[in-house]
C-alpha cells in the first residue's frame, strides 16, 4: 500500500468545526445572512483591530469591491506586485484599469519599495492617473508597511493591502489586515485557516464597509420591494461557511504555532546546505509561517528544486514553484512594469514546500528524506 499523498496546506477541521457548522444548520440559519456571519465579522475585526469586517465568497471578491467602492476604473493604472497570485491582478482587471507590475526584494518576495517610488514617478510624469496602489504580504511575511503607507500617503493615493496570505502575521506590533485604506482576508482552503472558500475585507471607513456589504448582495436598496440603482454582486459570504471560519478562529493560534515548527524544522534541514534559503528571510517572528519556500542557488549549490521537486512527486508529496510573475503570464503580456529580474529570479529558483498545521510528525519525516536523498546524491 502506498504512503498517503502530502499536501502543500491541506485544510485543517476536526470535530470542533463539525460542531459549529451542525449548529449553524440546526439553527435554520441556511441563507447567506445569519448571526454566525455577524458574529464572525465582529470576532475578525476585534482580532486585527479594525472597526469594520464584511465577509465574502473569496478575497477576491473583497478586492474587486474596495476599488469598485473607491471608484477605480477606466484610464486609471494601479501599482500592484509581479510576483503574486493573478486573483490580485484579475481584481483590477474586472473595474477595466490598468495593472502596473512592480518587482519585489529578493529577501522576501514582498513589493520592493524603491521600485514602487520609481514606477509612481514614471507614471505622474506621463499624467497617469493612480488611485489606488495594491501589495501583497508574500507567504504570510508583512510588506514593508512604514515604507508603503509613506509612498502612498505622498502621492495622494489609497493602499489596499492584499492579506491574503497573512492573517495572523504582524508589522511592528500591527495584524496583518489593519493597514492601509482597507485590507483583505483569504480563507480559501489551504490558507492559515478555513471557510471552505471565503474571504473578508477589512477598514476603519465605515463608508467603504457599508457600500461593500451592500454590493456584495446584489445592491439592493432599503426598501420593500427590489429596488437598485447600481449594479452588484452576488459576493456575501454565507452563514454555515461562517460558522465554519468561528471554529477555525478559536483553533488560530495553535494552527500558527504548528507552521511555525515546520518553519523551525526546514530552516535546521537546509542549514548545512551551500546556497539553500528561506524565502522571506532570517526573521520569521512576525510572520505567520502560512507556507515554506526554499530558493536555490544554482551557482552554489549542488542539487537544483528542479530535481527535489521531481523526487518529491514520485514519492507523494506535493511541492510548487513560488509564483510565476504576472508580467510573465501569457494573459497579461503587453502591461508596463517597473522589473529588474527578481521575481523571475525566485520563480527559477524557488520552490513551497508542505507546511500545513494539520501535517503530521511521520508526513514531516518522509519530507526529511527525501531532502536527504536529494542532497546525498549530489
Amino acid at each position: 500500500m502506498s504512503d498517503p499523498p502530502i499536501l502543500l496546506s491541506a485544510p485543517d477541521v476536526g470535530e470542533l468545526e463539525q460542531e459549529y457548522v451542525m449548529r449553524a444548520l440546526r439553527s435554520g440559519w441556511i441563507a447567506p445572512a445569519g448571526p454566525d456571519l455577524s458574529a464572525f465579522e465582529v470576532e475578525v475585526a476585534e482580532r486585527v483591530g479594525t472597526s469594520y469586517a464584511v465577509a465574502l465568497s473569496s478575497g477576491t471578491a473583497a478586492l474587486h469591491l474596495a476599488l469598485v467602492s473607491w471608484g477605480v476604473g477606466p484610464g486609471d493604472v494601479v501599482p500592484v506586485p509581479t510576483f503574486t497570485f493573478a486573483a490580485t491582478v484579475n481584481a483590477i482587471r474586472y473595474v477595466g484599469a490598468e495593472p502596473h507590475f512592480v518587482d519585489c526584494d529578493p529577501l522576501t518576495g514582498n513589493m520592493n519599495p524603491r521600485l514602487l517610488i520609481e514606477a509612481v514617478a514614471d507614471l505622474r510624469r506621463r499624467g497617469r492617473s493612480i488611485p489606488a496602489i495594491i501589495s501583497v504580504d508574500m507567504l504570510g511575511k508583512c510588506v514593508d508597511y512604514d515604507a508603503i503607507e509613506k509612498i502612498a500617503q505622498e502621492c495622494g493615493t489609497r493602499l489596499l493591502c492584499d492579506a491574503a496570505e497573512s492573517f495572523g502575521a504582524t508589522s511592528r506590533g500591527r495584524p496583518a489586515g489593519s493597514f492601509g485604506g482597507a485590507s483583505v482576508l483569504s480563507f480559501n482552503g489551504n490558507k492559515i485557516m478555513t471557510t471552505s472558500g471565503g474571504g473578508m475585507l477589512l477598514t476603519q471607513d465605515a463608508a467603504l464597509a457599508e457600500h461593500a456589504r451592500k454590493l456584495s448582495s446584489q445592491a439592493r436598496e432599503p426598501v420593500a420591494h427590489y429596488e437598485h440603482a447600481e449594479v452588484g454582486y452576488n459576493y456575501r459570504l454565507s452563514n454555515l461557511l461562517a460558522a465554519l471560519g468561528r471554529a477555525q478562529l478559536t483553533r488560530l493560534e495553535e494552527m500558527l504555532k504548528v507552521r511555525r515548527i515546520w518553519r523551525e524544522r526546514y530552516r535546521a534541514l537546509f542549514a548545512d546546505q551551500p546556497g539553500v534559503r528561506i524565502l522571506g528571510g532570517e526573521d520569521d517572528a512576525d510572520d505567520n509561517c502560512w507556507l515554506t519556500a526554499i530558493v536555490v542557488d544554482p551557482g552554489t549549490s549542488e542539487w537544483s528544486t528542479d530535481q527535489l521537486s521531481a523526487a518529491a512527486t514520485e514519492a507523494r508529496i506535493e511541492t510548487r514553484p513560488v509564483w510565476k510573475p504576472m508580467h510573465l503570464q501569457p494573459v497579461f503580456a503587453g502591461l508596463g512594469g517597473t522589473l529588474d529580474g527578481s521575481s523571475d529570479g525566485l520563480f527559477r529558483d524557488g520552490l513551497t514546500l508542505p507546511s500545513g498545521s494539520g501535517m503530521s510528525e511521520a508526513a514531516f519525516s518522509r519530507i526529511e528524506a527525501v531532502v536527504r536523498g536529494v542532497v546525498t546524491r549530489s
